[in-house]
């Protein structure tokens, strides 16, 4: 994947987990932060839980949105202690 799409795809992913998660948008540069930063925990939690949800850039944006809501949560649980 080259470096255009993996921004593009974090920024994508990284709003759509700002959207799910309330509260916890980080703006432009932020999203793609935390988009990248899910895609990357997606890719190991994903497949050690046997998840496959297809192929191409869809699968891409939905796997980093996943980890990126999972980063999200976490954060905003370390933010409340």
């Amino acid at each position: 994947m080259s470096i255009i799409a993996a921004l593009i795809i974090g920024a994508v992913a990284g709003w759509l987990a700002g959207q799910i998660v309330r509260g916890a948008g980080f703006g432009l540069i932020g999203n793609i932060v935390i988009g990248i930063i899910g895609a990357l925990v997606a890719s190991f939690l994903l497949p050690a839980l046997g998840v496959n949800l297809g192929v191409g850039w869809v699968r891409d944006i939905v796997n980093a949105t996943i980890g990126a809501v999972v980063v999200l949560v976490i954060l905003s649980l370390v933010k409340r202690a």
